[in-house]
């Protein structure tokens, strides 16, 4: 998935990489550190702290990638691959998110389907990134 945000590519990398902005428009990582081996644990907003999620940094090339895994250690051992990648284009910056692996969840249930993470995933880069970095 690829979403044309109007903003310069180091405010976009600073929205990914710094843990007090990233509350703003995507989960709540209050120790995140873009270091290569640092892992965090998080949960979705809201109350009901139904799904942990463990991230572990995998790659990092500032203003243009950041690899990292994505799992759930409640549910399952399968890791799940998540890029971003930022690309300049004409005044503003090309972010494409990659998620690869999720076929490995699908039997975990409805939310943990292709088609799932994929909305989810619109939502955050194409609306709540894409807001926050335009306004």
């Amino acid at each position: 998935m690829t979403k044309k945000i109007k903003a310069p590519i180091e405010k976009v990398w600073k929205a990914l990489t710094d843990k007090n902005e990233i509350p703003s428009w995507y989960f709540d990582i209050a120790d995140f550190e873009a270091v290569v081996g640092k892992s965090f644990d998080f949960y979705e907003p809201g109350a009901e702290k139904k799904y942990l999620h463990r991230i572990e940094i995998l790659e990092i090339i500032e203003n243009q990638k950041l690899k990292h895994t994505w799992f759930y250690p409640l549910f399952s051992d399968q890791k799940t691959i998540v890029t971003w990648e930022l690309e300049n284009d004409g005044g503003g910056t090309k972010v494409s998110l990659t998620h690869a692996g999720t076929e490995n969840l699908k039997d975990l249930g409805e939310g943990f389907s292709e088609e799932s993470f994929t909305k989810g995933w619109n939502e955050i880069v194409g609306q709540s990134l894409k807001l926050y970095m335009e306004n």
